[in-house]
């Protein structure tokens, strides 16, 4: 999986990692570990999307089932995705994975509200993380998710969820930290090029057993950018270590040639912990 990294005492993952269509072939996990549903923010009225479902590693995950408020039911496919046709009832829905309590919720707008001749992107993450998913709002999209290229330097990113209004996608695996140039395109369509920066997030930490009351600085490195970006650390195993700050404990890095930010822990019990660390997401007009 792209962007895990683990040591001898404790992990630290970025939330919501998913593998390619190409790898799930290979290994796909089981229905019965999904977790985490990806549903467009927002969808068009009768129109085609796309959903997806990761299990607690963030692998796309088939033969999920997929409950609406509506009444609608899907299954994602082979490739852990699942296209559907989005309510012709404007307003607010929500959709849950069956025998799970989350919600995720969706708007959906009519067609008037979503009409476009071109793709035009009004919202993108100024910054994201190159082992974590982003999302991109605009119009002119295609709801089936494969029918979409989003491109980074020229490489292709997978599309996880879509709708013709919101895309949820994965950056392309080789993708250099640092400003780079993003399009879409979809049904001949090409949006005009916008920048992202992306970053790499890396762990300095003594690997060392954690002890009752002992008190542990984790360093996150950020590579691709000198401005300060937003972090946030779950605390995984409360009954090991807690997270100062609370649980999540957000902060901003420093900034600068030497762009760090440092959580801390303390510890409850001798043994193994387990941190999961990701980039906030902050959307904004896209800068060419």
């Amino acid at each position: 999986m792209p962007g895990n990294r683990h040591f001898p005492v404790f992990a630290v993952l970025c939330a919501g990692l998913a593998i390619s269509v190409a790898a799930l072939a290979q290994q796909a996990p089981r229905a019965s570990g999904a977790r985490i549903l990806l549903l467009p923010k927002r969808l068009v009225s009768g129109e085609r999307a796309t959903l997806a479902v990761l299990d607690a590693s963030g692998r796309l995950t088939p033969g999920v089932a997929v409950n609406f408020s509506n009444g609608d039911h899907v299954t994602t496919d082979a490739t852990g995705r699942a296209p559907f046709v989005a309510p012709l009832q404007p307003g607010v829905i929500y959709a849950s994975i069956a025998q799970r309590s989350g919600r995720v919720f969706t708007t959906i707008l009519t067609a008037t509200e979503a009409e476009a001749s071109s793709i035009e992107i009004s919202s993108a993450p100024r910054f994201v993380s190159l082992s974590d998913r982003f999302e991109l709002s605009g119009r002119g999209f295609c709801g089936d998710a494969d029918a979409n290229q989003v491109r980074a330097s020229g490489r292709n990113g997978l599309v996880l969820a879509s709708s013709p209004v919101s895309l949820i996608v994965l950056p392309p695996a080789d993708v250099e930290p640092g400003s780079t140039a993003v399009d879409v395109t979809c049904a001949k369509h090409s949006s005009s090029p916008f920048a992202i920066t992306f970053v790499a997030l890396s762990l300095e930490a003594s690997s060392s057993p954690l002890t009752p009351g002992e008190q542990r600085t984790l360093t996150v490195h950020v590579h691709g950018t000198a401005s300060k970006v937003a972090l946030e650390a779950r605390n995984l195993s409360p009954e090991i270590a807690d997270l100062t700050g609370g649980n999540p404990a957000r902060i901003s890095s420093s900034g600068g040639a030497e762009n760090v930010g440092r959580f801390e822990l303390i510890g409850r019990q001798r043994g193994s912990f387990l941190i999961s660390m990701r980039l906030l997401p902050s959307s904004a007009p896209p800068r060419p």
